[in-house]
């Protein structure tokens, strides 16, 4: 009889989850481990992770959107109430602000009685891909390359079990990076973080190996398997060489590839969004069955996430296909299935090669940072970017349901839209701003403030930044406070927007589509008097995901609108005060985050207090349908969502949206001799 195979222990099972209030998220963070979630990943809201108090402007509307607030270690001690930090392994996907959360994490633990040598998890950490994709960035990048440095010396020495960063390409692949670029891009910050760990004299040479057990990946799944399985197993075998040849790592079990991985979210479809089940699960299939490049632990997205905010039930759905994988197959059984196939050596040969190549490219530069800092790796990014979705506009990539199979018989999950997402109560962010003036009323204002003057003092000088972070944590400071101490030695940074380097996308043929858009934006411009006209493409609020707005303002350009775009992070008040400076013929709004309700109708009101009448507002987004509806009553000329993949023709609907708005006729394209 044979004897039954010997089961690899399944993978770290988490669900990214966090909303409203640190109490609520307690409750869903309960009832996840109930279900049998192994580990927890913490989504912090926006002003969490770019350091705003929840009562400062710019958090107006996203308190609690895309995460759970943590105003201060109160708060931390609310999000784990009940769940024992030394038992937990807790990733925390926060950056900019990464070392002061680690400090409230720890201060939290220590609370709990809990041996903080013990205490395992990671911290995502990855400033470098914020500059590229997310927005999240607070500092400019030699600060902020200090922070992670200080952080992982001091998790080294005193919480040895932590992954004090995880090098993020998961949002590289959002931001349009081909699989090459993602394994290129990342690589580099690796490298970066590991030579200013070493040549910061802070952990002993003989030391750096455990600075390379520590280091983790983040890495994004996407739809194609097998060149996502290929690309882990490039990832691999690249670091093993880059940790063995450039820090003389000889330990294999320190050199061993360990990421996480969330599944592609930027694949997901308004359209059909039940296609986006299959989806999750053959990208899980891409990092789970090649056992020598399987994930440590893995995040699968909802179905409907391209509707709005997940509810636990579509939570819970994830975490299921994760548990029938692990636990009722038996893919666990068995050694690598993959190796010896030439068509995968093949494929990920030729992966590593251009990732080397690339590699190379960036570090003659200097390396990652002055890479970034030139605008390179953003105007890279945008160009791929633009031109994937030109592929899907043109039908050469197709996207099931989106532009290719759109007949649908109606679906059950999607018959009532506004029960289909969980909808966040604004009575929420009342609450949480109630609570963040009572925390500061009752705390010890002295050692508040003394802890925070601390804190610039050691920041002016090159001493490690952990144990003043910690302080500050223990004497009841803010995240704002936090955040705002070090901007006044640190300064702030706003990145390339790599909008103005990116090449054509798509290109403007005889009769096509685009060339027809641009003869309708000059004439629309000679008809009003103008040169050019002009789009203003803004993002208001904390909202750093600019790939949608990016693309319009490519494409704008392309067809002939003079672009205003200033990049993320902007109030109302900057962006109407631009729009007024600049006499922009159209005001073109990006939100993702779920604040459209309460920027948007700001913008309009601003508007219209300057007297400017005559100017559409567009807004693009993940949008429900009855706040879209809202969003038109209040006076927005149109809204487009993920299902609206036509890029160019969006920009042609803004062009009508001008004409209307100037009382001038529907524009009509100029008979060609083909219809004479």
């Amino acid at each position: 009889m044979t004897e039954p195979q010997k089961r690899d222990r399944p993978w770290l099972m988490r669900t990214y989850a966090g909303h409203s209030t640190a109490s609520d998220s307690n409750a869903l963070y309960r009832r996840n481990l109930a279900k049998g979630q192994t580990g927890l990943s913490v989504a912090f809201d926006l002003p969490t992770q770019t350091g705003y108090d929840s009562d400062h402007v710019l958090a107006r509307g996203e308190v609690g959107r895309v995460g759970v607030p943590v105003g201060h270690v109160g708060d931390m001690r609310t999000l784990f109430d009940g769940i024992p930090l030394e038992r937990t392994n807790t990733s925390m996907t926060i950056n900019a602000t990464a070392m002061w959360l680690l400090a409230l994490y720890q201060v939290v633990a220590e609370e709990q009685g809990a041996d903080v040598a013990k205490l395992t998890g990671t911290t995502q950490n990855d400033i470098v891909k914020e500059y590229l994709s997310r927005g999240t960035h607070v500092f400019p990048p030699g600060p902020s390359v200090r922070l992670i440095t200080d952080m992982i010396a001091y998790t080294v020495g005193n919480i040895p079990k932590w992954n004090p960063i995880n090098i993020c390409s998961y949002h590289l692949q959002e931001a349009g990076a081909t699989p090459v670029q993602e394994i290129a891009y990342a690589m580099c910050t690796a490298i970066s973080v590991l030579d200013a760990v070493r040549d910061s004299g802070q952990v002993p040479a003989e030391r750096m190996g455990e600075v390379v057990a520590r280091i983790s990946f983040f890495v994004n799944a996407g739809v194609r398997f097998v060149e996502e399985m290929c690309k882990m197993r490039a990832f691999a075998r690249l670091w093993e060489k880059v940790t063995l040849e450039r820090y003389g790592v000889t330990d294999p079990k320190q050199r061993r590839f360990r990421y996480g991985v969330q599944v592609n979210s930027l694949g997901l479809t308004e359209a059909q969004p039940e296609n986006n089940v299959q989806r999750i699960v053959l990208e899980m299939l891409a990092v789970t069955l090649s056992k020598d490049a399987r994930a440590r632990a893995v995040q699968l997205p909802a179905w409907n996430e391209a509707l709005g905010l997940p509810r636990p039930w579509d939570q819970q759905w994830s975490l299921r296909i994760q548990q029938v994988l692990a636990y009722e197959s038996d893919l666990l059984e068995y050694g690598d299935i993959f190796n010896g196939s030439e068509v995968i050596e093949a494929k990920t040969d030729e992966l590593l090669a251009g990732a080397e190549a690339e590699i190379a490219k960036v570090l003659e530069m200097g390396g990652v940072i002055p890479a970034v800092e030139s605008g390179y790796l953003k105007s890279n990014l945008v160009a791929s970017h633009a031109a994937r979705r030109a592929r899907i506009e043109s039908g050469e990539d197709k996207i099931i349901g989106v532009n290719c199979f759109d007949t649908t018989e109606p679906s059950p999950l999607t018959a009532d839209l506004d029960t289909a997402i969980m909808v966040v109560d604004p009575a929420s962010e009342r609450s949480v701003l109630a609570a963040l003036e009572t925390w500061r009323a009752e705390r010890d204002e002295a050692a508040a403030q003394a802890s925070l003057a601390e804190l610039k003092a050691v920041a002016a000088t090159g001493t490690n930044l952990m144990p003043a972070t910690l302080a500050c944590a223990r004497a009841g400071v803010t995240t704002g406070e936090w955040s705002f101490a070090l901007r006044e030695v640190f300064g702030e940074y706003r990145a390339p927007t790599g909008v103005g380097g990116a090449p054509v996308a798509v290109a403007a043929e005889p009769g096509g589509e685009l060339e027809q858009v641009r003869a309708a934006v000059a004439a629309t411009a000679a008809e009003l008097g103008a040169g050019k006209l002009r789009l203003l493409v803004g993002k208001p609020g904390l909202d750093g995901h600019s790939n949608g707005a990016e693309q319009i303002a490519v494409r704008a350009r392309d067809a002939g609108f003079e672009v205003v775009y200033q990049g993320i992070r902007l109030t109302p008040e900057q962006i109407v005060s631009a729009a007024v400076a600049e006499d922009v013929h159209c005001v073109g709004l990006s939100i993702l985050s779920g604040a459209h309700s309460e920027l948007v109708p700001d913008v309009l009101k601003r508007l219209r207090r300057a007297g400017v009448e005559d100017v559409p507002v567009i807004v693009g987004g993940i949008i429900p349908a009855a706040d879209g509806e809202a969003l038109k009553a209040a006076g927005v000329a149109a809204v487009f969502t993920p299902k609206d993949f036509g890029i160019t023709t969006i920009i042609g609907r803004i062009v009508d949206e001008i004409r209307l708005a100037n009382k001038l006729q529907p524009w009509t394209p100029a008979p060609t001799a083909a219809t004479n």
